[in-house]
């Protein structure tokens, strides 16, 4: 085990944090969470289906608003490793109100990082990014593939993603940065592709895709992920970036067929517009993170099985108040 007195997760309310809060916990460590909201139902956050009260304890901070809360914070933990989930998403209503954005993905997490770099307790800042700073790429590309983001949301987090690389090669800041593929699994917001299609399926409702649906995607359970960052935190180089992806890539009409068969049901599929600026592809190398001794170890059949299960034990009450679609709050 790494040495920490205890680990920092920003944006653990996030599928992709609270999966990996799960993952800190079950390796026996103490963890310090932090979400700009109270803690959400315990059907999308995986911690709380484990004896984490003993391990993990919360604390609601708003970086936008309430920054200087997370640095005293911050002081008072000495976390030596932070992982930093938080982020601002969905691709296409960036365009509505892009400053909502820039605020988070950008603004207040490069003023963090300019208000902790010197705390030299904090020995790895592994933050959490995405394929999208890229755009749509046809061949396969590695870590230092030029950005091209093609949307307010892609834009936010190329900058930051810039801002933290410099930050390292300037003042030496701990900084690791990974771009992760798709990532599913129990616990995922609903009105993402896989649990979407998957509760319209059983429930025989119309599932809209955008576009032809020949979008091509990496699709990777969010427990391989978790295992790749621990990877990371164990191995990886300071000032690095590391690629987060399966192999096999999938069109989003080819997966939601794939769901339908898994489900046993016939899924009624009509397609709408396309996303502005939505990129086709995604292919990432992944060759680094695989030198770091990980490989991914569960088969999106295996996965989607997975995720089925988990939809079905909620009740038809828990469902209906559930959000479908996205909805935004500042």
């Amino acid at each position: 085990m790494l040495k920490s007195k205890s680990i920092l997760v920003l944006g653990s309310n996030s599928f992709a944090g609270s999966y990996f809060v799960k993952k800190l916990i079950d390796l026996n460590y103490s963890v310090i969470g932090v979400s700009r909201r109270k803690e959400i139902d315990k059907k999308f956050l995986i911690y709380k289906n484990i004896n984490y009260k003993r391990k993990f304890k919360f604390k609601k901070i708003d970086v936008n608003k309430n920054l200087n809360s997370l640095i005293n914070l911050i002081k008072k933990e000495k976390p030596s490793l932070i992982f930093n989930f938080m982020a601002q998403g969905m691709v296409e209503q960036s365009w509505k109100s892009p400053e909502d954005w820039y605020n988070t993905n950008l603004v207040s997490q490069s003023i963090l990082v300019n208000k902790i770099f010197k705390f030299k307790f904090i020995k790895k800042f592994i933050h959490f990014s995405t394929p999208e700073v890229y755009g749509s790429n046809a061949h396969w590309i590695s870590e230092n593939f030029n950005f091209m983001p093609t949307t307010p949301y892609a834009i936010s987090r190329a900058s930051f993603d810039i801002h933290l690389k410099k930050m390292h090669e300037n003042f030496k800041f701990p900084a690791i940065i990974t771009r992760t593929a798709n990532i599913y699994g129990p616990g995922q917001q609903l009105f993402r592709i896989i649990p979407r299609a998957i509760l319209f399926a059983i429930n025989k409702k119309k599932l809209i895709i955008d576009g032809d649906g020949q979008t091509l995607r990496s699709f990777i359970h969010m427990e391989d992920v978790s295992n790749a960052l621990w990877q990371i935190a164990k191995k990886g180089k300071l000032g690095e970036t590391y690629h987060i992806s399966t192999k096999k890539l999938i069109t989003i009409k080819s997966l939601v067929k794939k769901i339908a068969k898994i489900t046993n049901t016939k899924l009624n599929i009509s397609f709408g517009p396309e996303r502005i600026g939505k990129d086709k592809f995604y292919k990432l190398n992944t060759s680094k993170i695989r030198n770091l001794g990980w490989k991914e170890n569960i088969s999106l059949k295996n996965g989607i099985e997975d995720t089925f299960e988990w939809i079905k034990n909620f009740n038809k009450k828990t469902i209906n108040k559930s959000l479908t679609y996205y909805k935004h709050q500042k």
